[in-house]
């Protein structure tokens, strides 16, 4: 059987490109750093038109070490054939991951995560397709982990130098600040970014995260990920970033993602396997 035509639409040539912000140039790593082994996992649905101009800025990063792997849920825009042809041109670097169903973020980023600590990398990058989290960050953070030994990085709205994306409307913003403050007293993490999804991991966090017990498939799984790895005693690092709105597309975040996502910190407490930690630090 024939693989299914790619819109044209949805071809790296008509795709949005990710270029990076003058005025917030990559961080330059020693080389020794930029040859570290980085996975960067990067669910993908329906973002066709997003993902080349993404692939193509972190491959432009001169992060020797950097890998990208796209973890697609069946996309019916032809996402991941898109991804095929971005892994073609760039063999070794780019690798796709097909899942047969859309089953939540959650499921994704684990299946993802997974597959990256189990094909060697040292660090492992949660990444959005949609270019909320600008590739700029990516060294920063990759060296941040490094510098200090963190156990993850989390790129982060709400500590000093933070920004949201200035197209956000006055209900958006007190709904993400509310969510964070609301998981923030369940969960005692000590973060004041719980809810971020720009993260990166030390491949080792990643182990005793326990992804395989994943609880949350949608966004919710961002708490539940940093409150087990905080519990476990690793070492979460904070640093700014400025957060933007999507290029392309409509965003994922449903009513029932919602509700999840109010519920969960609540599953994850009553569970009370571990005791948080004072892993955290800003």
């Amino acid at each position: 059987m024939s693989a299914p035509s790619v819109p044209s639409s949805a071809t790296p040539a008509s795709a949005p490109e990710a270029v990076p912000n003058p005025a917030r140039l990559p961080a330059a790593l020693p080389d020794a750093w930029a040859r570290t082994a980085l996975t960067i996992v990067m669910p993908t649905y329906n973002e066709a038109e997003n993902l080349p101009g993404m692939a193509e800025a972190l491959m432009g990063l001169g992060l020797e070490g950097l890998r990208l792997l796209v973890v697609d849920d069946n996309s019916p825009d032809g996402t991941g054939q898109v991804a095929e042809q971005l892994a073609g041109k760039y063999p070794g670097r780019i690798d796709v991951l097909h899942r047969t169903a859309k089953e939540g973020l959650g499921r994704a980023y684990a299946a993802g995560m997974t597959r990256a600590v189990e094909d060697g990398a040292d660090y492992v990058l949660q990444m959005d397709a949609d270019g909320s989290h600008p590739v700029e960050y990516v060294p920063q953070m990759l060296g941040s982990a490094l510098a200090t030994g963190s156990g993850l990085v989390v790129g982060s709205r709400y500590v000093c130098g933070g920004r949201l994306a200035s197209e956000w409307g006055l209900h958006r913003r007190l709904l993400s600040r509310w969510a964070n403050r609301y998981v923030s007293a369940v969960l005692h993490t000590g973060l004041r970014d719980a809810t971020a999804g720009f993260v990166l991991w030390r491949a080792d966090t990643v182990r005793a995260a326990r992804l395989d017990q994943v609880r949350s498939g949608g966004y919710s799984f961002q708490v539940e990920l940093k409150y087990q790895a905080v519990s476990a005693g690793f070492t979460a690092l904070e640093i700014p970033i400025h957060f933007e709105e999507r290029r392309v597309g409509a965003s994922k975040m449903t009513a029932a993602v919602q509700v999840e996502s109010a519920i969960m910190p609540w599953r994850i407490r009553l569970a009370g396997v571990r005791t948080p930690g004072r892993g955290a630090r800003r």
